[in-house]
């Protein structure tokens, strides 16, 4: 039996995984985001820890009733929110609240950091996005000197867990490689780099392939859960763990993820990059395994929105609105841009927001939500694109919450042009993964074929083809039009 643990942004999922790779039990405990200023988004540690305990212990107890003795249990893997700043004194206590991947203040330090260290985008295969963590310590080097002074440990959110779980500071290779401290071909921390924000190697944690032992559980915590004093693998970033999940494993393999935001994640045989259009270049959470990755930081989360402002008692109601209305049945053109949080692939602007175009007097809500739809495919599309001018893999599967919508993912296949494979278990996602690297960690031996499969096929959506040129001529090409229109203003 293996726990796979993933910290997430909105709440910590906790599963139960037997050797048989079925998931046996699991429980989630929500977390809340503080934002109080614009752009600025944080999260108090301690919640994390609060979550996590009441995650554990709700998987755990779970198990019991389903017979399984949590003294069973031979492992912990760790996955999680990327690129937080999670800043640590010499007794190990947090200094101020963590900043999130999604915060966007440190825009200006990017651009500093650029300048200051001209090796940055050859290094870590990335530019120097607010979301990433380098710029986060740069700003409050700028900002808080008081606090930056007292540093001991820079951790990502879910070492900070390891940390309270083992007493150790340890971290994984597809984490690391989001703080921009990382020399991403060596996958080891970058001296040099670190420098550029007044760091060092000692304060970083020792980093581990994601497969590999990062600790054990010290006898307190054992105790507190039940359980025995078991390893702790390094495990992954959130989105490296998903992969894993649903056995994106491979060289040529890739999935299109659906979430709040929307990712679309392809493993590379080796360090290959793109950092002019902001594709990410990351370690894999597999020894000698790379992936490039695109993000739009608002996909789903944007059916959220559109529901909310146009009355929809619900998502599930937006989407079967927007199919009994489907556009290009004679509706009015009503274009979206779907940049509610900002943009990273391929803008990389903060500044960019949200915008519903072409609105009449005729205008229905329909209208609105399958606007909203095609704009997240556009921008998913424009990521697609400029992933796939260094690599172009031969599989793409579609999970996450978005993936339940026939509706939607036909129309992602049509605006690709591209066959999508829909696969069962998506949901389960990156604590999935984490158990699975966890399976890894005290079986080195066993097969990665059979710890990590790619879940039954559920449903291939073929692209129309006559939909993909209406898409291609007729919709996108004002989708562009409007972001550039825009951009000045923002």
């Amino acid at each position: 039996m293996f726990i796979g643990i993933d910290l997430g942004t909105s709440g910590v999922k906790a599963v139960l995984l037997d050797r048989d790779g079925q998931v046996r039990a699991s429980a989630t405990a929500s977390l809340t985001v503080q934002r109080a200023h614009p752009r600025w988004s944080e999260q108090a540690p301690q919640a994390w820890w609060d979550a996590f305990a009441s995650a554990l212990d709700g998987t755990l107890a779970a198990g019991r009733e389903a017979g399984i003795d949590p003294k069973s249990i031979e492992a912990i893997g760790l996955a999680g929110q990327m690129h937080g700043a999670t800043l640590l004194d010499a007794r190990g206590d947090v200094l101020r609240p963590a900043i999130l991947w999604n915060d966007g203040r440190c825009d200006i330090e990017c651009t500093e950091l650029e300048a200051a260290e001209p090796s940055l985008r050859a290094v870590t295969g990335n530019l120097a996005l607010p979301g990433f963590t380098a710029p986060k310590l740069a700003w409050v080097r700028k900002h808080e000197p008081e606090v930056f002074a007292r540093i001991a440990k820079v951790l990502l959110p879910k070492d900070y867990l390891r940390y309270r779980m083992t007493g150790l500071f340890a971290s994984d290779m597809s984490d690391s490689a989001g703080t921009l401290w990382l020399d991403v071909a060596k996958r080891e921390w970058s001296p040099r780099l670190l420098a550029a924000c007044g760091l060092t190697v000692d304060h970083m944690p020792a980093l581990y392939e994601g497969n590999q032992v990062a600790g054990v559980l010290t006898p307190e915590i054992a105790r507190r859960f039940g359980l025995n004093e078991i390893p702790v693998a390094a495990g992954g970033g959130d989105n490296a763990a998903g992969a894993i999940g649903v056995g994106i494993v491979k060289a040529g393999q890739a999935m299109l993820s659906l979430g709040t935001s929307g990712v679309y994640f392809a493993v590379s045989d080796g360090f290959v990059s793109n950092p002019l259009k902001a594709v990410h270049s990351f370690c894999h959470a597999l020894p000698d395994t790379w992936h490039l990755m695109s993000v739009v930081l608002n996909a789903a989360g944007c059916a959220d929105f559109t529901a909310r402002v146009a009355g929809y008692p619900d998502v599930a109601t937006l989407f079967a609105d927007a199919e009994a209305n489907a556009a290009g049945s004679g509706a009015p053109p009503v274009w979206f841009l779907p940049y509610l949080s900002g943009e990273r692939t391929p803008h990389n602007n903060t500044r960019a927001k949200g915008v519903f175009f072409g609105l009449t007097p005729d205008t229905q809500r329909a209208d609105l939500a399958n606007a909203t739809l095609e704009g997240v495919s556009f921008a998913l599309q424009d990521g697609i694109d400029v992933l796939h001018e260094v690599l172009k893999p031969t599989e793409i599967a579609v999970i996450g919450g978005g993936s339940r919508s026939a509706y939607w993912t036909q129309m992602l296949a049509d605006v690709s042009g591209m066959p999508l494979t829909l696969r069962t278990g998506g949901e389960v996602g990156p604590a999935l993964g984490a158990a699975r690297l966890a399976h890894l960690a005290v079986e080195p031996a066993a097969s990665l074929e059979a710890v990590c499969p790619q879940p039954p096929v559920l449903a291939v959506r073929e692209p129309d083809l006559k939909r993909h040129a209406y898409y291609r001529d007729e919709r996108r090409p004002t989708f562009a039009a409007l972001y550039k229109a825009l951009e000045p203003i923002f």
